[in-house]
């Protein structure tokens, strides 16, 4: 015979309902969760999902969908929101879309066949007919974009004043001659292309924004055409962590140094940017935070379905390093 809900509420010395509201997500007192999940450790218990998916019309796991795991962003808020799931002891689907909307709308029809409770989404930037459709039929928090005409939760970066602060920073490091590579396939990269192209309008600055396709080869073919031209920027502006690493591969490549010859600042600080001599001149973003309110509306969404839309906008933090400084002008011989 094997282990069933009933061992496990011996085990820990409660109901069997106890073990089932656990087991599913719900709210329990913090310290009878705990009994509980130990209990199922101890007993060695495994549910039986496909009898659950027979009995409920969602099962107590959740999809995560990301746009692009390299990025390590989306790498930092899928641990944030697989440890709170495994807390609540809660299952976790991880899809990446690689911001293709026929990859997007294959992984939601997944969700739906795994009857999950709940998404937390990254949308692709055309992803809105696949978003709306999805939310009938179960809660969506969106991540790091929003989905225009689409009434739901996010949590989101204010991405046009964090790209606006890099620019007010190169400017007051006497750059005059700048431009910024965002990615085209989403809706973050565009909304930090506005905030850029805003600031140095603002600031009178020489500025060009640049649309990149995505991926990291592209953003170096980019860089490449860019600081090979005779009169190449003084300083760039690189709209991910994933981007900010294509930027320094094709400066390298060129035989350029920064900032000594194109000064650089990017978004995310990422643990590679230690190795960097001097260090990058980066917003952090806030990733915790993100993951955890992504994951809080979640499960306020799961317990007051018909609650109004939440939006949060969380701000990012400049972080200064020798990337962005501007060179020592050498005196005359």
């Amino acid at each position: 015979m094997g282990v069933g809900i009933k061992d496990v509420a011996r085990e820990a010395e409660v109901s069997a309902a106890t073990v089932s509201r656990v087991l599913s997500g719900k709210t329990v007192d913090p310290a009878m969760r705990d009994r509980v999940l130990a209990a199922v450790r101890t007993t060695g218990y495994r549910p039986n999902l496909a009898a659950r998916r027979l009995r409920s019309r969602h099962t107590n796991t959740i999809g995560l969908i990301v746009a692009d795991i390299r990025n390590p962003f989306f790498t930092a808020v899928s641990r944030v929101v697989e440890d709170i799931a495994y807390e609540r002891g809660m299952r976790v689907i991880l899809c990446n879309t690689d911001e293709d909307p026929a990859k997007e709308a294959m992984y939601l029809q997944l969700m739906q066949e795994e009857r999950v409770a709940g998404i937390i989404l990254a949308p692709t930037r055309s992803g809105l007919e696949n978003a709306a459709r999805a939310k009938a039929d179960f809660p969506i928090v969106l991540i790091d974009r929003t989905v225009q005409g689409m009434d739901h939760d996010c949590v989101v970066l204010d991405n046009r004043a964090m790209a606006a602060r890099l620019v007010e920073h190169l400017h007051a490091q006497g750059f005059t001659r700048i431009a910024g590579l965002f990615g085209a396939a989403s809706a973050t990269g565009m909304e930090r292309r506005d905030g850029f192209k805003q600031a140095a309008q603002r600031l009178g600055l020489n500025a060009e924004a640049i649309a990149v396709p995505h991926g990291p080869g592209e953003a170096a073919q980019s860089v490449t055409a860019l600081l090979s031209r005779a009169e190449r920027p003084q300083a760039l502006v690189a709209s991910n962590g994933v981007m900010l690493m294509a930027v320094l591969r094709a400066v390298h490549g060129l035989g350029l140094n920064v900032p000594q010859d194109i000064a650089l600042t990017g978004f995310d600080k990422e643990d590679w940017m230690d190795f960097i001599a001097g260090g990058l001149s980066v917003i952090q973003q806030p990733v915790e935070d993100i993951g955890r309110t992504a994951m809080t509306m979640l499960l306020d969404r799961l317990d007051t379905p018909n609650a109004p839309a939440r939006k949060v906008v969380l701000a990012g933090r400049l972080i200064t390093g020798g990337s962005s400084a501007r060179p020592v002008e050498k005196a005359p011989a």
